[in-house]
């Protein structure tokens, strides 16, 4: 008897929806909640579709071991961890290679878009966890540690924001989930930027794109970090903001 070919999996059907129902040009849902955890200097909560992230800032403060102090800037000390339980299979709680690496591209874009030498001979500590990954999450730490160093009031350039993009299944998309990771001609590209300067920050490309398919696959990670920064302002807005029933109701004048 033959063997019953493979059904192809279609991530993008004739009316441009993808797997989960969302158009090739649009992102999961993302909310942000800025200020969550009391002890840190700054913080975030972020859930970007499936993930979730907690991302805490201390500091600036005294940079220890003393020998990794600069005198010309603030060391940035970034930390990715995921845990134990944030994907199907448990995880090691021993960092591997792969949060070694995000830890330091994720620093480096950070310190782009803070003004690290106005606080030399110190260093921020920046530690983001990752309780539940499904894809993304690179971009998804960033996002949360922009909002939390601004929530603790480090002078910045802009905030970081960005997502990723790519292709799966022939089609250029954006905010590529796990199923659409696994395609088979999947391509994938982590970009992070600062949104008023366009400046690059983070580039990563996991596949192969033409020119043509990457300045489209641009064009969409463009107008998609420019969505995520309205949201990261709006979570610092949200902070700050102060309801009617809190308001102070304004002194009347005394009639003479």
């Amino acid at each position: 008897m033959a063997k019953k070919k493979e059904e192809q999996v279609v991530y993008v059907d004739s009316k441009g929806k993808r797997l989960d129902g969302r158009k090739t040009d649009e992102l999961r849902p993302i909310k942000i909640t800025a200020g969550v955890i009391p002890r840190a200097d700054g913080s975030a909560y972020l859930e970007w579709g499936q993930n979730k992230v907690f991302a805490a800032v201390y500091g600036p403060r005294e940079c220890l071991p003393k020998h990794t102090a600069s005198p010309y800037k603030s060391v940035i000390k970034f930390e990715y961890r995921m845990a134990t339980f944030s994907v199907p299979d448990r995880k090691n709680p021993k960092p591997g290679r792969r949060e070694v690496e995000i830890s330091k591209v994720c620093g480096e874009a950070l310190e782009k878009a803070i003004f690290v030498e106005k606080f030399p001979n110190t260093a921020i500590d920046i530690t983001v966890e990752i309780i539940d990954s499904n894809a993304g999450s690179r971009i998804a730490a960033l996002t949360a540690a922009s909002v939390a160093l601004a929530d603790a009031g480090i002078p910045m350039r802009d905030m970081v924001c960005g997502t990723s993009v790519g292709k799966a299944g022939g089609k250029i998309i954006v905010d590529l989930d796990k199923n659409e990771e696994d395609a088979p001609d999947a391509v994938d590209i982590p970009v992070a930027m600062l949104p008023n300067s366009k400046e690059i920050v983070l580039l990563q490309l996991d596949g192969i794109l033409s020119r043509k398919e990457w300045d489209e696959a641009y064009k969409l990670a463009e107008a998609a970090a420019a969505k995520v920064y309205e949201i990261q302002k709006e979570a610092l807005k949200a902070k700050y903001a102060i309801s009617k029933e809190d308001e102070v109701a304004p002194v009347k004048g005394v009639e003479g």
